[in-house]
């Protein structure tokens, strides 16, 4: 029965799709707020910035945002982000999010941080 194994082999290849599609670079599956994050700073940085676990920032001043590491941990990076995130970069414009947005944010650069 060539029809069934064409389709079998067609539905197995649809589901490994989609299972790439919902799950990360780092292989766990992001969740809801951590895609809507990534979609927010893909909006907003990656015209500058690498956003995701891969890729070199199209800035070469820029540094990939999965390299923060430290920065995320060392100083209140969610208030940071609402009083408007400032730079000595005079090309990078300052963003300000809602307390939602920040710490959705922070959970997603958290998400994708290169491992030591």
């Amino acid at each position: 029965m060539p029809g069934f194994k064409t389709a079998t082999l067609v539905g197995l290849l649809c589901l490994a799709f989609l299972s790439n599609i919902a799950w990360s670079e780092r292989g766990h599956a992001l969740d809801a707020e951590q895609r809507r994050a990534r979609a927010m700073l893909e909006n907003l940085c990656a015209r500058c910035h690498a956003v995701g676990k891969t890729g070199q920032s199209p800035n070469p001043l820029a540094p990939p945002f999965r390299t923060f590491g430290e920065k995320l941990y060392d100083t209140d990076m969610v208030q940071r982000l609402q009083d408007g995130l400032t730079t000595i970069h005079p090309e990078m414009p300052t963003f300000r999010f809602n307390r939602n947005e920040a710490a959705a944010a922070v959970n997603y650069l958290r998400s994708i941080q290169r491992s030591r």
